[in-house]
């Protein structure tokens, strides 16, 4: 399966009378981006905003973040089993902006959601505080529970992705990358030499809020499965997980998951990059057993030398990264798991909920209970009256003039499994 991903790099963001992308510039008319995207029963009002790397903006609550990518060549369409058909995607051509967000905001029906600023120290710890963010503040209806708000918002973030990547379709790219996984018995034959290295992808699915869907259907659903790494850059997988906002894989994380880069980085050339498995993570314990015994026996089934395993969330999904590092062990395929701490703000708490001996190769992305202080934004887009309430914020944690002290898990993207945010990998 091959996929041309042609870039087109945005280097500003502005409204105008009409949508396009002109000199590099992307221009949008703010009323019909509104139309497009549609109301809701569940939303009272629409607003968009623009917030440009450096000024001093605050995004907050942060919902999800979204790429704009559309096909031009392939079957299929961006986002499959949502809004477009079910169609096998991750071939042909695919046009992203990049340089570029769509960040749904905005009051949350819930607590779980994050901070983006774009400036200031606590810029240093998302990546999203680099793109030009078209930011769509969706206020709630009164009364509506927060399964049917979050459903609602997610919608419009990728309606809104979907509206804006269509000006992407008839642009000559700035660049065009190509990515090929072959079947598993020519790659063999074509890299005899080389080892064999699958990446077990770990989704969130515990439910009430923590939701990751794949060409539409709720993961939890699912059984491990494989699918080609080109299958996600064309939006095959996109976030419905409002859990801390350092610890959840927004849509655009997926778009541009950094580990299936890197590994077609060095596939054909240090290893033989077969391709994804995507697992699910589980409450129940024959649940996680299930899925743990299904990850690991693909794994051998493909004859893997080694994995990669990355985990989203923290504590109970410990414990199913745990199993399918020492059950993939098991089967003879060596395993390096990618992971965050929860070590306490001192750093001396244990790191994981749990752990084994055969766990001995691990990537960290940093300890999330750290704290920051990130000072007061000229302009805040959203709100900020629920700080205190949110995963890694705490009594006082708003300040009276406007400063707010958390934990680095309350930052979008902070220490993020994919290896986005800021990174402070190291092995041992």
């Amino acid at each position: 399966m091959r996929l041309e991903l042609g870039n087109i790099f945005i280097k500003d963001v502005q409204f105008g009378q009409a949508t396009k992308v002109e000199n590099s510039t992307l221009f949008i008319n703010k009323e019909e981006l509104l139309s497009a995207v549609g109301g809701s029963e569940h939303i009272k009002s629409l607003d968009v905003e623009l917030a440009h790397p450096g000024e001093e903006i605050r995004i907050t609550p942060v919902k999800d973040v979204i790429e704009p990518r559309v096909k031009v060549e392939g079957p299929g369409g961006i986002f499959p089993g949502v809004l477009s058909k079910v169609e096998t995607v991750g071939t042909g051509r695919t046009h992203a902006l990049k340089n570029v967000a769509v960040v749904t905001a905005g009051k949350i029906v819930g607590f779980q959601e994050g901070i983006i600023d774009m400036t200031g120290p606590g810029a240093e710890y998302t990546p999203f505080s680099k793109l030009h963010n078209i930011v769509i503040v969706a206020e709630p209806a009164e009364g509506i529970n927060q399964y049917d708000h979050e459903a609602a918002v997610r919608m419009i973030g990728l309606k809104a992705a979907q509206y804006l990547g269509e000006f992407a379709k008839n642009i000559e790219p700035d660049e065009i990358k190509s990515f090929e996984t072959e079947p598993i018995l020519e790659s063999v034959k074509k890299y005899p030499d080389l080892p064999k290295v699958g990446y077990v992808y770990m989704l969130q699915t515990q439910g009430l809020l923590h939701d990751t869907y794949v060409y539409g259907v709720d993961a939890k659903k699912i059984v491990p499965t494989i699918l080609y790494p080109t299958e996600i850059m064309d939006g095959a997988i996109i976030s419905g997980n409002c859990v801390s906002a350092c610890d959840k894989n927004p849509t655009y994380v997926h778009q541009n998951n950094s580990i299936i880069n890197d590994l077609y980085e060095k596939h054909g050339k240090e290893i033989n990059f077969v391709g994804v498995i995507i697992t699910n993570e589980n409450v129940y314990l024959a649940d996680k057993e299930r899925s743990s015994n299904w990850t690991a026996k693909l794994c051998k089934y493909l004859g893997l030398d080694g994995v990669i395993v990355s985990q989203e969330g923290f504590g109970n999904p410990d414990t199913d990264l745990i199993m399918n590092c020492k059950k993939i062990e098991n089967q003879g395929v060596k395993t390096v798991i990618v992971t965050d701490e929860y070590a306490g703000r001192d750093g001396a708490s244990q790191s994981l909920a749990d752990a084994d001996a055969k766990a001995d190769a691990v990537v960290t992305n940093g300890n999330a209970n750290e704290t920051i202080v990130l000072p007061p934004m000229k302009r805040i887009i959203g709100v900020t009256d629920y700080v205190d309430v949110i995963a890694g914020g705490f009594a006082g944690s708003l300040r009276e003039d406007g400063s707010i002290e958390v934990e680095i898990q309350a930052i979008t993207g902070a220490t993020n499994e994919t290896g986005f945010g800021k990174l402070t990998a190291k092995g041992y």
